[in-house]
């Protein structure tokens, strides 16, 4: 249940009641009625803006609205007391009642506690990673695709029908200096002495092992071939090699795509004619010439009549090329269909989680998706910062494979999966992250990952010592919740717990709706750091340790309580794609 959604409604119910009392009008437009934690908890459990915002057409001053509500709310069993607070918002009280059904709905539902309708089965689009196939995925590669992925969960677990997707950038000039550089790595696995690799194509070591690959596989057939042969089965093969390492990688970090699209199916499917074809027809294809670009000196500006895109009309700074001087499509054009691609599959609610150097790319990306969809589909773009490897407070050296930088996989192999992907999460996307292997692996408070995880294995820790001393005795989650008498349960940490908890139904939807799974990290540290309050408590007063000899009904209860955050960390760690241990090893 979520309480402040309920009382939402309930509040609602009592605003149809005021109305048909005739103390106000009827058919006020309540959509921005919110119930919320207060700012301050000494203000209460829960405040409304309701007398705020309904005060005006309501033709009444917002506390004597607010008066009118408080009248009602103090009638209800479950509030202990309703104040009314600055111009206008009504803050409440509510029973330890309230507090401590949430600890039997947690055991009830388990980790699916939490779920929620709020996105009503809607299709939702979630492009991450979708890094070029040119080599390995790098860390910063690795970042985009935690975010994007436990932010694809987030939305699931938010009521949406969620398709999680990578787009393989294979056509274009990336790919074919690829087929260069792969087809020199060929020659080398043939026998032939390369020398130093010319400027412009891929150093990696990783190549060699794609051009070993393709030399077994075809022997000298390309030798003294001309290039039009050659490059498009070194394209294909490197690609598809390199696919078959990044599907690897994602794997061991725990990521799995629904759809893999091909922006070269795309164009050769004609999908991007048909998209300018589409935008032409409404007039918003002209061709024009822009003015220079800015810093440009008018002696380095050759003006020339392009095909232009009216971008302008949707909110970006210019218009933008469609097509190059050569006559063939530009990356946006390109970029235009397969965001058309997406929409016609049935989405209309797309994300697209980049690289911050993409920054530039957004508005042009926005404006086009609103025109070709005709305003029916909306592009929310998250730039992922650069994530800084460290090691000691000192920088990593690039990977010998990579030749430029640090792959996923050394990271992953460093370190886990699961503490990456924690620590991909405990910034926003778009703040900088500094990732040091020996923090992230510390014991200690000032680790977040580790102060979760020990949080959930001290409860399966206390919940095994328990079973040992109450032989016979049933302590699953459902039994739990049906056996205890959680009135038992008066201390303060202990009724911050249970407030903790019944917050999680309302974080997950709001963390959602502004698609920010870092929420769901810092409220797992916040949570981890309540259940520690109360450990550490108990050690100083007996009288709140979780097993207490001779009163198995404070210890049923006190279990109870302690499962239920147990099953709350394990929904959140869910989302965030990573695994609750059972018990920690120094």
């Amino acid at each position: 249940m979520n309480i402040f959604k309920a009382f939402e409604t309930d509040i609602r119910k009592l605003l149809d009641e005021l109305a048909a009392e005739g103390a106000i009008p009827s058919g006020l437009d309540t959509s921005r009625l919110t119930v919320e934690p207060p700012r301050e908890a000494a203000h209460g459990d829960l405040s409304t803006n309701a007398a705020m915002i309904l005060a005006k057409p309501a033709g009444k001053p917002p506390r004597a609205l607010a008066e009118l509500l408080v009248a009602k709310l103090k009638a209800r069993p479950d509030v202990t007391s309703v104040e009314i607070a600055g111009p206008g918002f009504v803050n409440l009280r509510l029973s330890p009642g309230v507090w401590r059904d949430r600890i039997r709905d947690v055991l009830t539902a388990g980790t699916a506690y939490g779920d929620s309708d709020m996105g009503r089965g809607e299709p939702v689009n979630v492009e991450y990673v979708s890094a070029n196939p040119t080599g390995p995925l790098h860390a910063a590669h690795g970042r985009g695709a935690v975010f994007g992925d436990a932010l694809a969960s987030l939305l699931h677990k938010a009521g949406h029908a969620v398709t999680r997707e990578y787009y393989i950038n294979d056509a274009g000039a990336q790919v074919d200096v690829l087929a260069r550089s792969t087809f020199l790595r060929y020659r080398e696995a043939l026998g032939e002495d390369i020398g130093e690799i010319p400027a412009g194509l891929y150093p990696g070591e990783y190549l060699k092992e794609v051009g070993q690959a393709l030399a077994e596989r075809d022997g000298a057939r390309w030798v003294g071939t001309d290039e039009s042969e050659w490059l498009p089965a070194c394209r294909g093969f490197a690609i598809d090699m390199i696919m078959g390492w990044i599907r690897e990688d994602l794997g061991v970090l725990g990521v799995k795509m629904d759809v893999y699209s091909s922006e070269r199916a795309l164009v050769a499917a004609g999908a991007v004619d048909t998209a300018l074809k589409t935008l032409e027809d409404r007039g918003l294809i002209y061709v024009g010439v822009l003015e220079p670009p800015k810093g440009k000196k008018p002696d380095d500006w050759e003006p020339r009549p392009q095909t232009l895109f009216k971008s302008t009309g949707f909110g970006d700074d210019v218009d933008r090329p469609l097509k190059k001087s050569d006559g063939s499509f530009t990356y946006f054009s390109n970029d235009i269909a397969y965001h058309y691609d997406k929409y016609r599959r049935g989405c209309g609610a797309l994300i697209d989680v980049w690289g911050a150097d993409h920054g530039g790319y957004v508005k042009r990306m926005q404006a086009a998706t609103t025109a070709i969809t005709e305003g029916k589909a909306a592009l929310d773009v998250k730039l992922c910062q650069l994530v800084h490897l460290m090691q000691n407070g000192q920088p990593v050296k690039m990977s010998k494979r990579a030749g430029t930088f640090v792959t996923l996989r050394d990271v992953i192999e460093a370190v886990g999966k699961d503490v990456v992907r924690f620590i991909m999460l405990t910034r926003r996307n778009d703040q900088t992250l500094e990732f040091d292997y020996a923090k992230v692996t510390e014991q200690s408070k000032d680790n977040p990952v580790f102060y979760v995880q020990y949080a959930h294995a001290r409860i399966r820790s206390v919940l095994r010592h328990a079973a040992a001393a109450m032989p016979g005795a049933d302590l699953s989650p459902a039994a739990l919740a049906a056996r205890a008498d959680l009135a038992r349960l008066d201390a303060e940490e202990e009724m911050a717990l249970a407030r903790r908890m019944a917050s999680w139904p309302r974080l997950v939807e709001a963390a959602a709706e502004a698609h920010e799974p870092h929420r769901v990290a810092f409220y797992l540290y916040d949570l981890a750091s309540d259940f520690h309050a109360l450990w550490n408590k108990g050690k100083e007063d007996t009288t709140l340790r979780f097993l207490v000899e001779g009163d198995e009904e404070v210890t049923v209860a006190r279990l109870a309580l302690i499962s239920a955050v147990a099953t709350v960390i394990a929904s959140g760690l869910a989302v965030m794609g990573v695994e609750p241990v059972e018990e920690m090893r120094s």
